[in-house]
Parts: structure tokens; sequence; C-alpha cells
């Protein structure tokens, strides 16, 4: 071998042993990256940090990235700082995505596979028995703009029935079943999984007086500017979670039972339901 195949050779090497010490640094700096998990605020804050933190806990541990478990005070403050970019993983209501969309782009990773239904709930032994009857009627909501629970049943009762009731915000779905059970309120809007986790002696007082049309659940999804390859191994650890008894577990409380991968594509007919009128600023 003359000299210059040796020096081309040795090139070579060095440009590839260079290429790995990058390739090494570059992963370590994603693994040492600390990325915000986000999380709608679904529940009351003890609830909501006992149902999640276990779940982000094992997600890092799996994925190999340090994630920190955020949870605002209020759905407003939820959404002000999901337009504003400042979540880099969200676990939100797929309207909050969907409006997003042409903004800061999340891209969702996994959902639930069992759809999501609104439901407007009245105490069992209630006379109303028709939509009509909710004409003027304060309603509880979780939200003004939670899907299922306020967006999607006011859209309805206006659209189908031609009635416009009074949203009173209470704060959380389990806050709307005791207002409604214990005679605060007339009626209230909910979604069935959140119906089905109240107890049994406050799910003995309520009666489903409606139901909406199906939708894809709530995703958890990542910004954009998360590297591919972050958000690959995120969704890949999430769905080895939901194979394992314990993962599963886990995820049951949010409730997410049968987890699979999603896309915004999964979402994209709801933009013809025309809800944004219903969305409060």
């Amino acid at each position: 071998m003359d000299a210059q195949a040796r020096w081309s050779g040795r090139t070579v090497c060095l440009l590839a042993a260079g290429l790995l010490i990058a390739l090494t640094g570059w992963r370590q700096a994603l693994a040492a990256t600390e990325y915000s998990f986000a999380v709608v605020p679904q529940f009351e804050q003890r609830k909501l940090f006992a149902v999640w933190r276990p779940i982000v806990d094992e997600l890092s541990r799996r994925s190999g990235f340090p994630l920190k478990l955020v949870a605002p005070l209020s759905v407003a403050e939820f959404e002000t700082q999901l337009s504003g970019g400042s979540y880099d993983i969200v676990y939100a209501n797929p309207y909050h995505i969907l409006r997003e969309s042409s903004r800061q782009g999340y891209i969702p990773l996994i959902r639930d596979a069992t759809p999501l239904r609104g439901i407007i709930v009245v105490a069992r032994d209630s006379p109303f028995r028709t939509p009509a009857d909710l004409a003027g009627q304060r309603l509880g909501i979780p939200s003004p703009n939670a899907l299922g629970a306020s967006l999607l049943v006011r859209a309805d009762l206006e659209r189908l029935f031609k009635v416009k009731v009074e949203p009173v915000n209470v704060k959380t779905h389990s806050s709307v079943y005791l207002h409604v059970a214990n005679g605060l309120l007339p009626a209230g809007g909910g979604v069935e999984k959140t119906l089905a986790e109240q107890t049994p002696a406050v799910q003995a007082l309520l009666r489903v007086f409606y139901t909406t049309r199906e939708m894809p659940s709530h995703p958890i999804a990542a910004h954009p500017r998360l590297p591919p390859e972050v958000r690959t191994a995120l969704r890949k650890a999430l769905l080895e979670m939901a194979a394992t008894p314990e993962g599963l577990a886990l995820l049951e409380k949010v409730p997410m039972s049968k987890p699979v991968a999603a896309s915004i594509k999964d979402y994209a007919p709801m933009l013809a339901w025309d809800l944004e009128k219903y969305w409060t600023p």
C-alpha cells in the first residue's frame, strides 16, 4: 500500500471517529435536556399530581429523557401557555390541539382508542325529559372550553334543538357532578369517562340526559421543536408502558385504557363542527 492510500484510509478513520463522537455528544445533549410535560387541569391539583407524576416518571425512565410535570392552576393559564408554545409535551383536549395546529403545531403521539362523548347529566328525579326543557337553564361546566363537556354539548343544544343555556364554570368534572347531585345546579356537562370515575353514591343520584356524537380522545402531543428522534422515543415508551400490566394501570387512571398511536388526521374531521363560535378567549 503506498503512502497516499495509507493517508486516505487514516483520514476516513479519523472522519468516522469524529462523526461518532459528534453523534454521541448530540445524543448525550438530548438526554440531558429536561422537557416540560403539561397536563390540562382535568382534576384538582392533588389528584392530578397523584395520577400524572408516576406516569411522567415512568415515561422518563423508559424513554431516557428527563421530564418535568407541569400542572397549571387553571385551564385559562394552560391555554395561554399552550398558545405561546411554552410546553414541550402536553395532555390536552383535541380542540386545543386543533386550534394550535396552524400556530404551534403540536404533534399527537398517542390517544385512547375508546372515543370520547360529551354528556349532560341531571338529577335522577329531575322533571326534565327533552332538551327543550333546558332552555334558559344554568348548565354546570368544568371549564368554558372543555370539548365534550362544554363546547359540543352547547353546540348540539343550540343547533339541533334551538336551545340556549347559561354556562356556569365550576372548575372540574367532579364538581359538575356534585353540584347537580346536590341540587345546586339543574344540569351539568361532562363526558362518559369522568362520570364513570365518580363514586357509586354520586352516580346513583344522576341521570344521563343527553349524549353527543363521538370524537377521538385527548392526545398526549409533542411540540414540533422536539427532534423527531425524541418524539419517536416518547411514543414508543408510552406504547411499551401500555403493554405492561403496571404501565396500563397507571394510564387507566387518566383514563386511557387502550392507548394507540395518534395523528393530527384523527382530529381533522372536527374542524367541520364549527365549535369556534362557542370558544371563550
